[in-house]
């Protein structure tokens, strides 16, 4: 990755960590769960609102390192307007690419998500970029809690 490409993707972790999109709580949510990395104290709660499939809103809270931060901000943009199955798959798409090892494979079309990319190279710091995705999936599956370990 050429220098030019890593300070632009810092440049998009570091302002969705200063200016958090979707913070706070979706009022009239019908699907919430609570986050938690023990490792390093990341703490998340997502709500969101799905009607016939489809994610209508979402937003998070709580309190986590730049890459937590950024990743749920990330996350929030990715999925909402999408249907349940589509925000499923893009759950399945970014865990994949943040913990696959070997060479790279092709995530362009996760977007602004690509960024995370480089994450896999410090695997301390993949359960921070991945909280509020498993989060995403346990209040999409019913689940009231989730944790790193």
């Amino acid at each position: 990755m050429n220098s030019d490409l890593r300070d632009l993707y810092q440049e998009i972790i570091l302002d969705h960590n200063r200016r958090p999109r979707n913070k706070g709580v979706v009022a009239e949510a019908n699907h919430e769960a609570e986050g938690h990395n023990p490792l390093c104290g990341d703490q998340i709660k997502v709500t969101l609102l799905t009607e016939n499939g489809l994610v209508i809103d979402i937003a998070f809270q709580g309190q986590g390192c730049a890459i937590s931060t950024a990743s749920a901000s990330l996350m929030t943009e990715a999925v909402k307007g999408k249907t349940v199955e589509e925000a499923t798959q893009i759950f399945r798409e970014f865990q994949q690419m943040v913990t696959e090892t070997g060479e790279a494979g092709d995530y362009s079309d996760l977007g602004d998500l690509e960024v995370f990319q480089g994450v896999r190279e410090y695997p301390v710091r993949i359960k921070c970029a991945t909280l509020p995705w498993h989060t995403l999936h346990a209040a999409l599956v019913g689940e009231e809690k989730v944790s790193t370990e």
